[in-house]
């Protein structure tokens, strides 16, 4: 996903499908904390391939999913998953700006709202496309996320042939904490809003794609197979060829408003 400011980045879906599976076994517990009857109608905001909303639809049997995504490479491999039930629906959209049809129960998210830059814009977004009572429940990357790969980044990409290519660099994250997400929540429309921070250690079976799928989907953009395989050896050493990553999760439940309160 993306800022509402630039054009989203297209992920390489069936790599990330294959080696996200820290972000799949934390999505667990968020699932958790959405209680469902088993009929509504959820949006997955940040579907991704897929991996996820196949947990979500195993809770509503006679429901329905609605999945988003601003990536078209992940609405294609997640269509091809699960496009076949008829209680999904995958489209493409950039989440602050998401038009749909009609209002939905609740609105799920998991490993998505760090990639959109403006948060107040999307949790508008999401507050008008959400009936009154509906819940927002999500996980995404809060403050202090993943700070040896923003260091290296820091490092790497000042250095030529990155500095050139790159331009200046751009933390292309949007980390935020517990304190100002309230509040914004609170100025979209929501009540009964709780954010915290949870940290977490990622294990990959495969750390360099692992490490490629889920924080170089941007650089792809602008980067040629080799030049991305010189950037990721580059990184790697930077940070000491891990085998794991630290994250701190940005964790938020909230209520849509009744209007007329």
């Amino acid at each position: 996903m993306s800022d509402s400011e630039t054009r989203p980045a297209d992920w390489e879906a069936d790599k990330y499908s294959r080696v996200a599976t820290p972000q799949r076994e934390w999505s667990g517990a968020v699932l958790d904390r959405l209680a469902l009857n088993g009929d509504e109608t959820v949006v997955d905001a940040g579907c991704g391939s897929g991996n996820v909303t196949e947990d979500l639809l195993a809770k509503l049997p006679d429901g329905r999913v609605i999945g988003v995504d601003g990536s078209p490479s992940m609405v294609e491999e997640a269509a091809a998953r699960l496009g076949d039930d008829p209680r999904t629906t995958f489209i493409c959209q950039d989440l602050a700006s998401l038009k749909l049809d009609e209002q939905v129960d609740h609105v799920f998210s998991n490993a998505t709202f760090h990639w959109i830059g403006d948060h107040d814009r999307l949790f508008r977004s999401l507050a008008a496309a959400t009936k009154p009572g509906g819940s927002l429940v999500a996980q995404c990357g809060g403050r202090g996320n993943v700070a040896e790969v923003i260091a290296a980044l820091g490092v790497v990409n000042r250095e030529e042939p990155f500095a050139e290519i790159f331009g200046e660099y751009v933390d292309p994250w949007n980390f935020a904490g517990p304190e100002e997400t309230e509040i914004r929540l609170v100025e979209a429309g929501y009540e009964e809003v709780e954010c915290w921070l949870e940290e977490r250690i990622a294990h990959p079976e495969d750390p360099r794609g692992f490490f490629e799928a889920s924080f170089l989907a941007p650089a792809r953009q602008v980067l040629d197979p080799q030049q991305l395989t010189e950037y990721t050896d580059r990184l790697l050493r930077e940070m000491g060829q891990p085998s794991s990553f630290n994250y701190v999760r940005l964790n938020m439940t909230a209520k849509r408003k009744n209007e007329n309160e």
